[in-house]
């Protein structure tokens, strides 16, 4: 089943900055949440309008926005415009099949990272994509649809729990990338479950079915490497720039996080390997089938070339022939046939040119 191409002719001849949601619309209706926090205090608010959520007050200490649902360009204009968001940095959080990068804009970082997901009932992976704007004390996040990846997130700043509302928004931003590498390796451990077991039926039986599986697997890890990859030159660039987002004492988590996306490339590097290992022993497998075909129909041949020769021979039509008048000629040439087939068997059987 062929995802839904997210088409980008419907942008065509607009302005740059031009808010149209390029995407799947997975949610009835936008679904925005906030986190207010530091050290003493944790404030939690909701928002089902625009209306709503002019009449709250900012407080103090960090604050995380998320944005669930991207399809209604005016709910991204009113955010853009209370946090002074440029006009490129709302069209790219509403084209959501961007590469993952880093763009400064002076007072605030826009990056973009995809988060994947394993559907075991499927066997798919699914890939969405997460934009993420940090300033010096707010997190704006924004996701198509809710996928509870962050849930782990809210609730240790529900708890107070760790360090992530002692520090402030570069840890906050630190923490949420963190858990997208973190899901990577999730969805690495079931693809190489995946790719092992269907190793080992491979090995039993070349069938369409497992090629198709092959090509399955090797599209999905084409996926997540072309996500990793720059993901990884992303959080490199994050550890070598200057302190104005990232301060000193966050600067070590992000290499941690580096660390981590090239022990994933890795990964999808070893599964990789592994694939085109599958590819070459199916077909290897087909060829040694044919083989085999060909072998057990090269055999069959040869055994009646003897008896075709016989039959023309006795079926020439000269008037004396040997046996033709004899009353047991037929069933010597029979026998003659029979010893001859018997004979070849017997040195195919010797030679191991039956099996």
């Amino acid at each position: 089943m062929k995802k839904p191409r997210k088409l980008r002719s419907q942008k065509v001849g607009l302005a740059p900055g031009a808010l149209i949601h390029v995407g799947e619309r997975r949610t009835a209706r936008p679904d925005i949440a906030l986190f207010e926090y530091d050290v003493g205090a944790l404030r939690e608010t909701r928002f089902d309008s625009i209306a709503a959520s002019r009449e709250h007050p900012r407080g103090p200490g960090t604050l995380w926005l998320n944005v669930h649902g991207l399809h209604e360009p005016e709910v991204m204009a009113e955010i853009g415009h209370r946090f002074g968001l440029h006009p490129l940095v709302l069209e790219d959080i509403l084209n959501t099949d961007q590469r993952p990068k880093v763009d400064d804009y002076g007072d605030y970082l826009y990056i973009v990272a995809r988060f994947f997901d394993y559907d075991t009932a499927t066997g798919t992976v699914g890939s969405d994509q997460v934009s993420i704007v940090l300033g010096a004390d707010f997190v704006l996040t924004f996701q198509e649809r809710p996928t509870g990846t962050f849930d782990p997130l809210r609730e240790r700043l529900r708890g107070d729990k760790g360090q992530i509302r002692k520090l402030g928004a570069d840890y906050l931003a630190y923490s949420l990338l963190d858990t997208i590498v973190d899901r990577y390796f999730t969805v690495l451990e079931q693809l190489t479950e995946r790719t092992e077991a269907l190793e080992d039926v491979l090995l039993q039986q070349a069938t369409p079915a497992a090629l198709k599986e092959i090509h399955a697997i090797k599209r999905e890890t084409m996926v997540m490497r072309r996500a990793v990859w720059p993901l990884r030159e992303v959080i490199n660039g994050l550890t070598r720039a200057d302190q104005r987002f990232f301060k000193a004492e966050t600067q070590p988590y992000l290499r941690d996080i580096y660390d981590h996306t090239v022990h994933v490339i890795e990964s999808l590097e070893g599964i990789r390997d592994l694939i085109a290992g599958m590819l070459d022993i199916y077909l290897s497998s087909i060829s040694n089938r044919v083989n085999m075909e060909v072998r057990i129909l090269t055999v069959i041949t040869t055994l009646f070339m003897p008896a075709a020769l016989i039959a023309g021979i006795f079926g020439m039509n000269f008037r004396h022939m040997p046996l033709i008048a004899d009353n047991e000629g037929f069933l010597i040439a029979l026998s003659l046939m029979g010893a001859i087939a018997l004979a070849m068997v017997t040195v195919f059987w010797r030679r191991r040119w039956l099996g």
